[in-house]
This record gives C-alpha cells, structure tokens and sequence, in this order.
C-alpha cells in the first residue's frame, strides 16, 4: 500500500532513505524499535537487545553497527545493545585499502562498501568518529567454515564487493584482519562456525550462534 514505508533491497541494506511514503531511512526503522523496546515503562526489566542478522540482514546489522547511535544511547539507561553479523557478502570499510584488486572500480569505497557518499542517515559524520565508535561496540562476526562458494547465486559479484575477497569466508576474514591490524585491543570476536556453508539457521543455531 502506498503508505507503507518501503526500500529497495540494497537501500534497505546500507541504511538509504525509502522510497516512499517518506524519506527515512530503513536505520531510522531500526531505531524506532529499539527506542519502543528500551521504554522503560513497557519494558522495565529489558536489559539486552541484540541486533543480528545473516547473509543480507548481516549486511544490515554490519552497516547499523557502523552508523546507529540508538545503541550508545541505550546503553546510558542499562540497555545492552549488541550485533551480530553473519555471513554478510561485503563490510563498510573506514579506510580505501582492500585485500583484493580496487583498480577499475570506481565505486569501491562509496557507502555500502566504504566511508565516501555516507546516507543521509549519516548527517554529515567524520569517518574517523564512525570507526572509533564502531571498534567500541560489542560486534560479533559468525562465518561459515564452508561458506566458501564464489559463485554462489546469492553472493555479491559486483566489483564493489570483490575488491573485498572471492567468497564470503575469505572477505568477513580479510575485514576482521584489517579492523584488529588498526586496533591491536578491539575485542570484537571472530568464530568461523565449523562444517556450515551459507546457512542461516545453522549458523545462527549453532553454539556460536546462541551464545553470540
């Protein structure tokens, strides 16, 4: 119906405004239920929310990680906000290095997949105040142990995100590595969930998955 908010699928990933009936931004959705969820009156006992996701909603829980501060904010009334990425196809990343070739690809550190043309959601933010944040904030990256398909009907192909690694496993990998090479005390934990390929339910309800 035309007054239900909706995005397209790479808008509603990277936090870009709707298409309609107005322009928000699917964090700003995002935001609206973890303000419901962190009201005290209705929920006074709540004291933890964990924004998680796999495959594209890793995605969503990756790019909300990086620009959100209802987390921060929630966390100031003793509301734990925590997120959990698995398996997303690609990662905002803060600095224009890549571990696989950029060349030719005009677009490879634009947002969703770097610092340059932030969404309006952004208002404005310095990237270096975004990773700063972010490297703070308890993240959680769950990949598949055989989630290693470069051709996988689902995977990213684009040039954006191959600039990012081959498969899924090699790029939530190569991410992690460049974040804990810039921030030696980060503690943002890495599980590579044995046996599992791309699988939501398995990854997410395996041992790793539960206790994230």
């Amino acid at each position: 119906p035309p007054d239900v908010l909706h995005w397209t699928l790479e808008g509603w990933q990277g936090g870009e405004d709707a298409l309609g009936p107005r322009p928000l931004s699917s964090f700003d959705a995002l935001d609206a239920i973890l303000a419901r969820l962190g009201d005290r009156t209705r929920f006074p006992n709540l004291s933890r929310i964990v924004v998680a996701g796999h495959s594209g909603g890793g995605q969503v829980a990756q790019r909300y990680a990086v620009l959100s501060r209802a987390g921060d904010a929630l966390a100031r009334q003793g509301v734990r906000v925590s997120y959990v990425v698995a398996n997303p196809s690609s990662y905002a990343y803060f600095t224009p290095e890549r571990p696989g070739p950029s060349a030719g690809c005009p677009g490879y550190d634009r947002w969703k997949y770097g610092m340059q043309d932030l969404p309006r959601y952004a208002a404005g933010a310095d990237p270096r105040a975004l990773e700063a944040a972010y490297v703070a904030r308890p993240v959680t990256y769950l990949l598949g142990a055989r989630d290693t398909d470069p051709d996988h009907p689902a995977l990213d192909r684009s040039c954006m995100a191959e600039a990012q690694g081959p498969f899924r496993l090699a790029r939530g990998e190569a991410y992690w590595a460049a974040l804990k090479a810039r921030h030696p005390t980060m503690e943002q934990p890495l599980h590579v969930v044995p046996g599992v390929g791309h699988n939501g339910g398995r990854m997410l309800g395996s041992a790793c998955g539960v206790a994230a």
